[in-house]
């Protein structure tokens, strides 16, 4: 029988994509897959093939929910753990995979309790609460970020963060140097926007020389309650703009754009890196372990995009450096080329040759 990889992952999209391009590429080499998760994260898994099998297992965050809520989490995380550990105990899977998220903490638990091949795998540069709980409970740890922060005897291997097979269609898309025709600038927040954003970037555009900004085309993502004003204000400044709360054909998007403003969320980096595009960066102000900062600095450091915290994002600090990559088409293309080459298009590949050679190592380490 084919072997058997259980995935175990939260319900974000950070944790979801690279484990939905792990788990296409094993079913393509003849493995068996199942994703572990909670019913809040089986409803972010419509992205995955029709041949993954999803197990609903119980789980639970301290993150939410009043008192009462709070005081069950420990048995609802119990009882998914012992739901999974009597599962794998039956099928003993090759290997378990765990990419984040509170509702990985069953399948990863009960990997640990069976002593099964099992690792984890880290989009950010710094370790979120489920993965450095794990961090030293597994056999191997990936990591989407290089470098990324280890606690004390723990080694990461560099993989880099899997992206799904749109991006890599569109990987080192030819770059148009910004000149005196229509220029794109894409601008995301995330899965779910950011309101600083649609504060910040429109009133920088406004401010723009004259001669830059008669050719801006915006894109730009905005939260459903502040698209309307988004878009009214664009129009008023008669500035070409397309805001939508949620943008469908992001490859197709960055591909044709000059410029990239947004989140440094690690699937985000990963994508702008691939198809290879100038950035400037703005790491989330509230993450506790401002793991979007080191998300960005390999770009920022390699010459391929512009940090800017929470701040020092105001709309004249914005439109300074707008203006400072859109007035040098030289300068802009060197940022191209500087993402694409620290980007890393084969990251799926790397993974799944990291579990294969786990899942057939001839003992588990740990």
């Amino acid at each position: 029988m084919a072997p058997l990889a259980i995935i175990a992952a939260g319900g974000t999209g950070g944790h979801m994509f690279p484990a939905q391009a792990l788990a296409e590429a094993l079913l393509a080499k003849g493995w068996r897959v199942r994703l572990s998760t909670d019913a809040r994260g089986a409803r972010y898994a419509g992205g995955f093939p029709d041949a993954v099998e999803i197990v609903e297992v119980s789980s639970a965050t301290f993150a939410r929910g009043g008192i009462a809520a709070k005081l069950q989490v420990p048995f609802q995380i119990m009882a998914g753990v012992m739901q999974a550990r009597a599962r794998m105990k039956q099928e003993q899977p090759a290997i378990v995979v765990g990419f984040g998220g509170y509702p990985a903490i069953p399948a990863m638990a009960a990997a640990w309790l069976l002593k099964l091949p099992r690792m984890i795998h880290e989009q950010n540069g710094v370790l979120g609460r489920v993965n450095q709980l794990f961090a030293k409970r597994v056999d191997k740890i990936a990591c989407g970020t290089w470098p990324t922060e280890l606690p004390a005897g723990v080694v990461g291997e560099h993989v880099g963060n899997p992206v799904r097979q749109v991006i890599l269609d569109r990987a080192a898309a030819p770059y148009i140097p910004p000149g005196d025709y229509p220029m794109s600038i894409v601008v995301m927040g995330g899965s779910q926007g950011a309101r600083i954003l649609s504060d910040v970037v429109p009133a920088a555009i406004a401010q723009l020389p004259n001669e830059v900004r008669k050719n801006i085309r915006m894109v730009q993502q905005a939260r459903e309650e502040d698209q309307a004003r988004v878009a009214a204000f664009y129009d008023e400044a008669g500035i070409s703009a397309d805001v939508m709360p949620f943008i469908h054909d992001v490859p197709d998007r960055l591909a044709e754009a000059q410029l990239f403003i947004g989140r440094s969320g690690a699937s985000t980096v990963a994508d702008v890196s691939i198809i290879g595009r100038p950035a400037i960066w703005v790491p989330l102000k509230i993450a506790i372990r401002d793991e979007q900062t080191a998300n960005a600095r390999q770009l920022v450091e390699a010459g391929a995009a512009t940090l800017m915290p929470e701040d020092t994002f105001t709309p004249e600090n914005l439109a300074t450096e707008i203006s400072r990559i859109l007035t040098n088409p030289t300068g802009a293309t060197q940022m191209a080329n500087a993402a694409v080459n620290v980007s890393v298009p084969d990251a799926t590949s790397r993974l799944v040759s990291l579990v294969e050679n786990l899942a057939n190592a001839p003992e588990v380490t740990k």
